[in-house]
């Protein structure tokens, strides 16, 4: 081996840090190799030779300095190197490095926005559009009368909605709603591909996230909607079930017809509940969904084609996913909804109704008004929907098609106003308000600013009755008690101002019974019997019967009471001669019979019957009005085929008239009302329909007998089982003053002039208790009050038994019929029968069965 050094083997990436000339090939620039040195020049050999034994120019450190500098040197010429070959297109394509570091920048941008969203975005509160309701009000059957409230909607359970409404809905708008999460991508890409290729318009949302758009967002399309639309969905999904999600959906969506929710567009279209929707009507119904306005099928003909195509696309879903027989599909024709509906606006008697029925629930705290305007209530009413038809249309054919508005001004006065209640439940099945809500607001069945008339009168008498009260020269008050029905007769015993009030058309009756007075509505025979009474006494009863204390006039009155001079709405009168008819057990009326709220039962007030006056009271009251029916004012009545008792009445200068009136099932009171259009001021109806005048006994009481004939159809025929009070129709002797002379006795308490301290004894010369006038009484059964009653024949209407026990005996009540016997033991009676005289030997059977 040579003793001369030898060159020393460059290490790996070695290179020269020599520039090399600028006219070097780019080719020999760039063709540098990291794992292969250049040879050593000999300059740099002995250069570093020397540095290592110390005989050359540089020291030690000099030479470290020296390699760190070549080194970097050399790193900088390899970067201008690869520099130096990406130009062009090469320049824009990422490295490795670049690819990976923006991943990862972009995924930790993700992650911690998804953060903060989620943390930020709250689930709200809901919308005021999507949590209004409408009120439902119902007839009796459970068909719709109204729906009130800006927004038409009525939220019902998932149970509520039939599972093929549930299923169509699922198919139309997201078949994997149960299985999904809240939020789908796929969902999204598959609703855009559809809507591109022309498979129809599909939401890219899932159910969840229109849900939360209708019920949580507006409906404004905007990024940020979106983002909070997002977060909201999945926070949803954690905290409430699939179903509940499904059944806010279904209640929130909107169906075109200004339906909002699938219960009101079930009734919009359909006229049916969401319950009894079938899979034809729910795919059509889902298919709305989509584009309500355009989907219409009857507001938009053209249109037919394009949504039988998605009608059909929704039964496939169907199918596809298990939810319909394809057997049942093969089958299903595309159901045309409906032209129109019933209207369930506030036009006819609908808008009357709604507002009573609201006063009604207020009135009685059973639901208050602030919680009734935010709607979701569903109200049944007692109302009879084939009984309110009949109401009206009665109404129509006995008055409002007879006026000539345009060619008689008083025609245009004319008002009426009707209500209908059952004795037995105090339901009212009925109501008549007005031509038109939406014409005429005022509510003429509840309003309370019209004279009564003599329609009031039975109240007189019945607290007559009830009250065992004299005559001023102490005869008992009996349907047989005679008066001085002279006209502008002063009354007497009054210790007020002078009053002697004139008849009808100044009619002197002389001499006349208190049967005969009511029959022809004799004015100084009623105020005289209210004073006999005690004016008090006969508000008592009225009130009592039904009239609500608060009537106008009521108080204070005197022996004007008698004439109705009281302000008593048509309703609170319907109330109080329903309890006559109930045989004096008076039952608050009520216009609901349900209630609920969201499928929750409302508590509804307990209703309470009482004892208002004795039966004995009430039915010798009924016996006397039967009389006004059969031969009285009032025989229009008998058109209704049943029988009947009623009084009619006439207020002061005819601006109202009245015929109120029962039979045993229905109490129906009818007011024929004159009100100016433009002032509201009352009107006399003098020359309305063309008559010289109106009174009870004319359009009132026909429009009476129409409804309640209509009303009852197909009813069983009743008859009026009575108990009169002891002496009921025992003839008594003319007065003994009968010229209107000063009475005997100016206290109605005095006692009977026959030294009978009892009142109910017999009348003076009558028999003695149990025992008739003609000798013919026979059995005897239990009275109400524990004891026992003796019932005797009435042989030509002269005499009843008197009562053992404190109770009248049973009568088959009718005037001058042959009396019945109520035999002892539960025996039937059928031979107590009269006969109602009418149109074609019309006749209404009346038997003395005794009242249970």
């Amino acid at each position: 081996m040579s003793d001369e050094p030898q060159p020393k083997k460059p290490r790996p990436g070695w290179a020269s840090h020599k520039p090399q000339a600028a006219d070097t090939p780019d080719d020999a620039r760039d063709d540098t190799r990291t794992d292969e040195a250049a040879p050593p020049r000999s300059d740099e050999s002995d250069a570093e030779s020397g540095g290592k034994d110390g005989t050359g120019p540089g020291t030690a450190g000099g030479s470290r300095t020296a390699g760190v500098s070549a080194k970097k040197a050399a790193r900088d010429e390899r970067h201008a190197a690869l520099r130096a070959r990406r130009t062009g297109w090469r320049r824009l394509v990422p490295t490795w490095r670049m690819v990976c570091g923006a991943f990862l920048v972009t995924a930790l941008l993700v992650v911690g926005g998804f953060l903060l969203g989620y943390a930020l975005v709250q689930i709200p509160a809901a919308n005021a559009l999507a949590t209004q309701q409408a009120n439902v009000y119902l007839y009796a059957d459970g068909s719709v009368i109204a729906r009130d409230g800006e927004v038409n909607r009525e939220n019902v359970t998932l149970s509520q909605i039939s599972k093929d409404a549930q299923h169509a809905i699922l198919a139309a708008e997201d078949r994997d709603f149960y299985t999904e999460s809240a939020v789908d991508p796929q969902a999204m890409i598959r609703g855009a591909w559809n809507t591109v290729t022309g498979k129809g318009k599909q939401s890219g949302s899932t159910i969840t996230q229109q849900y939360v758009k209708n019920y949580y967002l507006r409906q404004e399309q905007t990024v940020t909607r979106k983002v909070k639309e997002f977060f909201i969905a999945i926070k949803l999904d954690r905290n409430q079930s699939k179903d509940e999600i499904l059944e806010g959906y279904l209640n929130t969506s909107f169906f075109g017809r200004g339906a909002y929710g699938i219960q009101a567009a079930a009734h919009a279209y359909y006229d049916m509940d969401a319950s009894g929707l079938d899979a034809g009507r729910a795919a059509y119904l889902a298919a709305l969904v989509n584009a309500p306005s355009q989907y219409d099928v009857v507001a938009h003909p053209e249109n037919r084609a394009l949504v039988e195509n998605r009608w059909n696309y929704v039964l496939d879903g169907m199918v596809d996913e298990g939810w319909l027989d394809p057997a049942e599909r093969a089958r299903l024709t595309f159901p045309v909804p409906k032209r129109t509906t019933h209207s369930t606006g506030m036009s006819g008697q609908r808008g009357y109704i709604v507002n009573i029925v609201k006063q009604h629930l207020t009135a009685n705290k059973i639901v208050d008004e602030a919680a009734l305007d935010a709607g979701g209530y569903r109200i049944t009413t007692t109302l009879e929907k084939d009984k309110q038809d009949a109401f009206v249309e009665s109404v129509n054919d006995n008055l409002m098609d007879r006026l000539d508005k345009e060619n008689r001004k008083v025609d245009t006065y004319v008002r009426a106003g009707g209500a209908s209640i059952e004795p037995k439940t105090g339901k009212v099945v009925a109501m008549y308000n007005g031509i038109d809500y939406v014409k005429q607001y005022t509510p003429n069945a509840t309003r309370r600013d019209f004279q009564v008339g003599s329609s009031f009168k039975p109240f007189v008498f019945a607290a007559a009755v009830e009250n065992g009260s004299r005559t001023q020269d102490g005869r008992r008050i009996t349907p047989n008690t005679r008066y001085n029905g002279d006209s502008e007769r002063p009354v007497q015993g009054w210790a007020g101002p002078r009053y002697a009030p004139e008849n009808e058309d100044h009619e002197d009756y002389g001499d006349i019974t208190v049967s005969e007075a009511t029959d022809k509505s004799v004015n100084a025979v009623y105020a005289q019997m209210a004073v006999d009474v005690g004016p008090d006494k006969v508000r008592e009863t009225a009130v009592g019967l039904g009239l609500s204390p608060d009537t106008p006039d009521l108080d204070g009155a005197g022996p004007s009471i008698a004439l109705g001079v009281a302000n008593a709405s048509v309703l609170d009168m319907t109330q109080a001669y329903a309890s006559l008819a109930n045989h004096g057990k008076h039952t608050p009326y009520t216009l609901v019979e349900k209630i609920t709220q969201n499928g929750r039962d409302i508590a509804l007030p307990e209703r309470r019957t009482r004892q208002a006056v004795s039966r004995e009271a009430a039915d010798t009251t009924t016996s006397v009005l039967k009389g006004v029916v059969e031969k009285g004012t009032a025989t229009a009545a008998q058109t209704s085929g049943r029988a009947a008792a009623g009084k009619t009445g006439t207020a002061e200068e005819d601006t109202a008239a009245w015929f109120a009136g029962y039979t045993p099932d229905l109490a129906t009171v009818v007011a024929v009302m004159g009100q100016d259009p433009v002032t509201a001021g009352h009107k006399s109806l003098y020359g309305a329909m063309g008559l010289p005048r109106v009174n009870g006994g004319g359009a009132p009481a026909e429009i009476w007998g129409q409804y309640t004939r209509d009303a009852l159809a197909g009813e069983p025929v009743s008859s009026f089982s009575l108990r009169l009070q002891p002496g009921a129709h025992e003839s008594q002797p003319p007065a003994p003053d009968s010229s209107g002379g000063p009475s005997s006795s100016d206290d109605p308490s005095a006692p009977a002039t026959d030294g009978s301290d009892d009142p109910g004894e017999g009348d003076t010369g009558s028999s003695t208790p149990g025992d008739d006038s003609s000798g013919s009484d026979t059995g005897s059964v239990s009275g109400d009050d524990g004891g026992t009653e003796s019932e005797g024949q009435d042989s030509g209407g002269t005499g009843t038994g008197s009562p053992s026990g404190g109770q009248g005996g049973d009568t088959g009540d009718g005037g001058t019929g042959t009396g019945g016997e109520d035999t002892g033991g539960g025996a039937t009676d059928d031979s107590n029968r009269d006969e109602l005289p009418g149109p074609g030997g019309l006749s209404g059977a009346l038997d003395g069965r005794r009242w249970d």
